[in-house]
């Protein structure tokens, strides 16, 4: 649940400031105010103030002037599809929504790269790319914003091949708490030109500045691209044809673990008849040869640990309609109990803790008697589990609460990380200390080096 922060300062004298700056593109509209005070996670809301819509970096940076001038707090915000309360707007203030920042600025298709305004999002990006022949490979699931990705270090089910955000991400334009514009980073592949402010800004979830330009690393299209499905006996089984996979050195692009109780939500809401059972879906990207030699690999290795129906298709409707499928699982979930809400939790652990921390936390959700399949992009550790509660069911609360921390210890313990991709927001406040120590005090000090008065996004990742 969100941690409320009650002092909330009296912006009227702003909002006259920000109306001359902005015309008709600010609303203090209480109906707007609310929906930019949540995102989709389980965590409660807290609206802003006011909205604010800008279209440049330059307004961006009047903006950030005229709150901070004021002591006004700031959230940035995408499309509000983040999991762990990262838009509520704890302290009151201005939300900044960056959707109006939708342009394609630059495509650099001998360099690989391209540089976009942060209210782009992935869909869109692919779609203007495709005559390009590149495509942009992280796919977090939602359509969401870059900005919003960049921001809290999103990934998807491709990162096993092509990474997170972090390696996504070549350089930032930045405004800073006190209304500066920076530019953390040239176009170069590599530099050792100071501190990697990138990397710092990459994954801050806007309590350090706000995010206006992004240059990114695309990819050529693949020649051939392959999907396959293969179901087990055992959850076991699935997951140790993950590990064995990853170690053999198979460049496998996908690689999706899906329990039982997930398999039967996605069945009745994709209008799929897939085998109820623990089940992998992968794919394969590269030549034709190397593509159906990848899947032949891993079909061997998938028979050797209960493996069966192992099927692969290259058809692009079919693959399309496995994957949307897969990005639909969490809607599967709540649909699977109506009136329910969901909370969507992630852990990451090292690949060779995998198969122990998944068992162990089926055992843990079996014994909590609550309903929260598991999937995960388990290529590179990291799996997630939705849990579908009564939230006026008192009992059933606490006992999701219960497995939430128990899940996050059980991950510490093996030398895992309380969140692979969700971030920490307001939500995993509190886990963020019993993982990192005392670097918890080396972040709260950069926060007040850049921001002295806690303006930006107050009350995430880390307390003052």
């Amino acid at each position: 649940m969100a941690v409320a922060i009650t002092q909330v300062v009296d912006i009227d004298p702003t909002l006259e400031r920000l109306g001359a700056l902005l015309g008709d593109r600010i609303t203090t509209s209480a109906a707007v105010c609310e929906r930019h005070g949540r995102d989709e996670s389980y965590h409660e809301g807290a609206p802003p103030q006011a909205v604010v819509y800008p279209q440049s970096t330059e307004e961006v940076a009047e903006i950030v002037s005229i709150c901070a001038a004021a002591k006004v707090p700031m959230i940035p915000y995408g499309t509000g599809t983040s999991l762990e309360g990262h838009v509520a707007a704890l302290a009151g203030g201005v939300c900044i929504d960056m959707m109006q920042m939708n342009q394609i600025m630059r495509v650099n298709a001998e360099d690989l790269d391209v540089v976009v305004q942060p209210g782009v999002t992935r869909k869109e990006l692919n779609n203007y790319l495709r005559d390009t022949g590149l495509f942009f490979p992280m796919d977090p699931g939602a359509d969401a914003s870059v900005g919003g990705m960049t921001a809290t270090r999103a990934s998807g089910t491709n990162a096993v091949r092509y990474g997170t955000m972090r390696e996504a991400v070549i350089a930032l334009t930045v405004v800073l708490a006190d209304g500066r514009i920076i530019k953390t980073g040239r176009r170069a592949r590599k530099s050792a030109a100071g501190y990697d402010l990138t990397r710092l800004f990459v994954g801050s979830e806007g309590t350090l500045g706000v995010i206006t330009e992004i240059t990114l690393r695309v990819y050529g299209i693949p020649e051939a691209i392959s999907s396959a499905v293969c179901t087990f006996d055992t959850l076991a089984g699935a997951v140790d044809t993950v590990i064995m996979t990853i170690q053999m050195g198979v460049p496998v692009a996908r690689i999706e673990l899906l329990d039982e109780l997930q398999i039967d939500a996605v069945n009745k809401y994709s209008d799929l008849s897939l085998t109820v059972a623990p089940t992998l879906f992968l794919e394969f990207h590269g030549s034709e040869a190397s593509v159906a030699e990848q899947a032949q690999t891993v079909g061997e290795i998938a028979a050797g640990e209960g493996g069966k129906d192992f099927a692969w298709t290259t058809n692009t409707e079919e693959r399309n309609k496995l994957w949307q499928a897969r990005h639909d699982a969490a809607y599967a979930n709540k649909a699977a109990r109506p009136g329910a809400q969901l909370w969507a939790t992630d852990v990451c652990v090292p690949i060779s803790r995998l198969a122990e921390c998944i068992l162990e936390t089926r055992r843990d959700i079996d014994e909590s008697n609550l309903f929260a399949p598991i999937v995960g992009h388990v290529g590179d550790g990291n799996f997630h589990l939705s849990l579908v509660i009564d939230p006026r069911d008192a009992d059933e609360l606490a006992r999701a609460e219960a497995l939430n921390e128990r899940l996050v210890a059980r991950a510490l313990a093996m030398e895992g990380t309380c969140t692979g991709e969700h971030g920490i927001g307001c939500g995993k406040l509190q886990f963020l200390h019993d993982e990192l120590g005392d670097a918890v005090d080396v972040m709260r000090a950069v926060k007040k080096a850049l921001d002295p008065y806690n303006l930006m996004n107050p009350g995430k990742i880390v307390s003052l």
